[in-house]
């Protein structure tokens, strides 16, 4: 069954620019559109500023349309300008490929690759950027386009009117190969519509126009917000940086985190933009919210749908969990298993202790700096504020063998809020 995503992404706010919203609805209704969005391979994951473009893919597909997600290795070993004020360190063939892997794998959490006709398509732009020599592309896709044209670009604009900027040949010509791919699309596979962020909206101008003029057809743009946060920070930045879909970069409890922090006066738009929830349980989550805010129902249901989405569900248990117990809450021993621990240790201090004095909880936390001293140490316990893998120690308690976690770990807090991971040197 049919239908028109492009009301529902306006409605909820994912829309920023559509070159023609009237005949692209008409088209969503009377056939099965393509649609496609390139993805950049500069780095070997996607981060959060990719996620809009991907939803926009997934609601395509959800309404019986064809997705196509290309995977730029042609665009990626040159680098796009767009929003940039320098040049970008080009990369190696080898680089880009070995990038792909992962872009593909984090592509495929949100399309089906396998649902019959509107199965989604992941394509390298390289199969045919590659094949291109100078001469044909000059003949065939620059005689289109006058330099006043590109020179009237944002981007190229700000890099020309700056002194300490410039802007190479190579990302000059960035423009014409993205709508050489837009193109070649469309007479390969039908594909009526580009769609991209706000930055992207001169790229896929030059897109339509080449369609038009090359091969005599009407094709469509649609972009995306740039999200700044209510403080006006770039969406998906933070204080440690980027905010990677790869666990790698960013671990699953600080992508959770990530989410769990966010202004109350961005949530409600985001449950928008990054989840599927229709809008009336998103007002729902918000009216609730509203009567308790220090609860953070609303931030908790965000990071709980984008976190297990990116992740699957055993991490975000495993984050939700260490978010729990990093924030107070009680917790049996059992709980502690390695991969919980290993969680842990990533977001507290840690330091290590001497083997000889393990039955003394004294000696371990002051040797192993979770207390300045002995005394601290002593002081803490007596008052019934040191707690062991999860139980209350007591001033006669001691540590034994069976503490210890793999064999070598003990996960103290200290009051409240003060962690500490001691291990054997």
């Amino acid at each position: 069954m049919r239908g028109n995503p492009l009301a529902i992404m306006m409605e909820r706010g994912c829309v920023e620019w559509c070159s023609h919203p009237e005949e692209l609805s008409s088209l969503f209704e009377s056939e099965m559109v393509t649609g496609y969005i390139g993805f950049d391979p500069t780095a070997d994951s996607l981060h959060v500023g990719h996620l809009i473009p991907m939803m926009g893919l997934a609601w395509m597909q959800s309404f019986g349309h064809r997705p196509i997600a290309i995977a730029g290795m042609g665009t990626g070993l040159i680098g796009d300008p767009s929003g940039k004020s320098k040049e970008r360190n080009l990369l190696t063939l080898e680089q880009v490929e070995k990038n792909l892997v992962t872009v593909k794998e984090q592509l495929g959490q949100f399309l089906d690759f396998d649902c019959g006709t509107n199965s989604a398509l992941i394509i390298n732009n390289y199969d045919w950027l590659g094949k291109q020599t100078l001469l044909e592309f000059l003949r065939d896709t620059g005689k289109h386009f006058s330099v006043n044209y590109m020179i009237g670009r944002e981007y190229v604009k700000s890099r020309l009117d700056d002194p300490e900027k410039s802007i190479s040949y190579t990302e000059f010509s960035y423009m014409l190969l993205q709508a050489f791919d837009f193109c070649h699309l469309y007479e390969s596979h039908g594909c009526k519509l580009q769609m991209g962020g706000n930055d992207q909206k001169g790229n896929i101008i030059a897109g339509i126009d080449l369609i038009r003029k090359k091969a005599g057809g009407q094709a469509y743009g649609i972009t995306y917000p740039l999200l700044l946060s209510a403080s006006g920070q770039k969406f998906g930045k933070t204080e440690s940086g980027t905010v990677w879909l790869s666990p790698d970069r960013t671990s699953p409890y600080r992508f959770y985190q990530f989410w769990i922090n966010t202004d109350d006066r961005d949530v409600e738009k985001l449950l928008r933009l990054f989840t599927f929830l229709p809008l009336d349980e998103i007002r729902g989550i918000m009216e609730t919210h509203e009567i308790r805010p220090e609860k953070r129902e609303a931030q908790k249901r965000l990071a709980r749908e984008v976190t297990e989405r990116i992740h699957g569900e055993g991490a975000l248990r495993a984050a939700e969990r260490a978010s729990a117990i990093l924030f107070g809450e009680r917790f049996e021993p059992s709980e502690l298993t390695p991969d919980m621990l290993r969680i842990l240790k990533s977001e507290v201090p840690t330091g290590a202790f001497p083997q000889e004095v393990l039955p003394s909880p004294v000696e371990i936390l002051s040797s192993c700096g979770a207390c300045t001293s002995k005394s601290e140490a002593r002081r803490l316990i007596q008052g019934g504020g040191v707690y062991l893998n999860g139980r209350r120690l007591g001033p006669s308690d001691e540590i034994e063998e069976k503490d210890l976690i793999e064999g070598r770990h003990l996960f103290f807090r200290l009051g409240k809020k003060r962690f500490f991971v001691a291990s054997k040197s």
